[in-house]
Formats: C-alpha cells, structure tokens, sequence
C-alpha cells in the first residue's frame, strides 16, 4: 500500500451473482484525510463500488486495502469494526425510534463509557439537532434532518473513513446545503469521506477530488471544484447531456 493512502483497490471486479461484473476494473486510491467525490451515470456502478468496499458485495477479483489490511471479502461487521462506516442511499434511521436512541446505536459496540460519552459530546457539537431533536421519533424527521442523524452516528463509531451514497438525494436546496456543510465539517475534523453524488456540481464543489466512472471503471480523476471547468464534464453533467465518453484530460488525469 502506497505511503499515505487510506484506502487502495486494484483490479476490482464485482457484481451481483449471474448479472456479471458491474465493477470491471476499478483502480483508485483515496488519500488519508481526502474529500473525494464520485460521479458518473446511471450504472456506472459507484453504488456497487462502496457496497463492495464495506463489504455488502463480495469482490470476484482483485484487492481493496483499508489502512494496510486486504478488506476485500470481509463481512460488513468486520469492516466497521476497522474504522470504516456506510451511510447507505435513502434513509437508514429506525424510525420508531428516537433522534437519540438512533445516534447511541452507533456505539452498540463501545463498551468504553468514557469514550462513548467524548464520542457522544462530539456528535452534538457538530449536529446540534440530535440535541435539539434527542426525544423526537426519527421518521418524523425531513429527509435532511434524517441525513444528519445518519451521519451523527456514523461519527459514534469512531470510523476514521465515511463513505455516503447520494445523501443529498430527494432533499430541497437548504437541506440539502446543510448536509454538505456537515459532510464538509466531518471532513476538516479529520475524516476521510468517499461520496458518491449525482449532483455533479454539488459534490465537485465540495470535494478536494473528483472522480468520474463509467461502465465499471475510473475513468477521470483530478481536483474536485477543477473538474467543475472540464468541458466534457459540463457537457455531460452540468444540464447539456449526452452519451458518456472518456473526457479529456485537461483539468484531470484520464486512467487508462
């Protein structure tokens, strides 16, 4: 593993028992303390990508490493247990549950009440509204406020590495804001964070690095708010449309 990478694959093939290999290849490597946004089409298979990382589905072929140690193939459990947490698309609160009893399970294996209680006081600090919503039933919540909880107890964990798929899916604008600025905060207190973002220029925007895939591969990667400038880039995600092709690599680095 490359000195200061957190995250690496290499030849990753995965897929969905005979449906074949969504993921054909994928090469990439995710610095420690990085802000990277994914992007690409329909199917491109960014959502298999985390499923795959946090151990939902089973790589066929090829290597993920996480902080040094093969994860690939791991269970799910196991994965979290090493530091790194899923914040699955849609919601994933219980929803008969309340704000707070939702943030605790975050911690359902910390058995350190210390440490539980420090990880605790940190998650209010940084979203206030498990304070201010604590006794609340969660499907109660907006769907930004939902997010926010999500993302509160993913911090319970201690996970040092995040991964969020499309969490400002089906939100207004202002909630929407609200969870990248929240994403953004997890981010400068120390948190490596891999989002996968259908608002192209959402994520670029917020993101130190952007990466664009297609048919299961990593196709372009560069400076996130730089990607926003790629021609090809606007074209295909910025309201022009169009068939995805390899961009060109004036703004960022084309992977072969």
């Amino acid at each position: 593993m490359s000195s200061g990478n957190v995250l690496e694959m290499r030849q990753l093939f995965a897929g969905y028992g005979s449906g074949g290999d969504i993921l054909r290849g994928v090469d990439l490597q995710i610095e420690e303390g990085d802000f990277m946004c994914l992007i690409g089409p329909n199917g491109a298979g960014k959502s298999t990508l985390l499923r795959t990382i946090s151990g939902l589905v089973k790589p066929r072929q090829g290597s993920i490493q996480f902080r040094g140690q093969e994860i690939g193939g791991l269970r799910p459990d196991r994965v979290f247990r090493l530091g790194l947490a899923h914040v699955p698309q849609g919601r994933s609160t219980f929803p008969d549950m309340s704000v707070w009893e939702n943030v605790l399970m975050g911690a359902y294996t910390l058995h350190d009440r210390r440490i539980r209680q420090e990880r605790l006081e940190q998650a209010c600090a940084m979203f206030p509204i498990v304070e201010r919503q604590r006794n609340k039933v969660a499907g109660l919540l907006s769907g930004g406020e939902q997010k926010q909880v999500e993302m509160a107890r993913a911090t319970m964990t201690g996970a040092r590495m995040i991964l969020l798929d499309e969490p400002t899916l089906g939100l207004e604008p202002r909630a929407s804001r609200t969870v990248v600025e929240k994403m953004q905060e997890l981010n400068a207190s120390g948190v490596t964070i891999l989002l996968v973002e259908q608002n192209a220029r959402t994520g670029l925007a917020a993101s130190r690095t952007g990466c664009v895939m297609e048919l299961g591969r990593i196709k372009l990667q560069g400076h996130g708010p730089t990607l926003l400038q790629d021609p090809e880039v606007k074209r295909l995600y910025l309201g022009q449309g169009g068939t995805m092709t390899a961009p060109r690599p004036p703004t960022g680095q084309v992977v072969a």
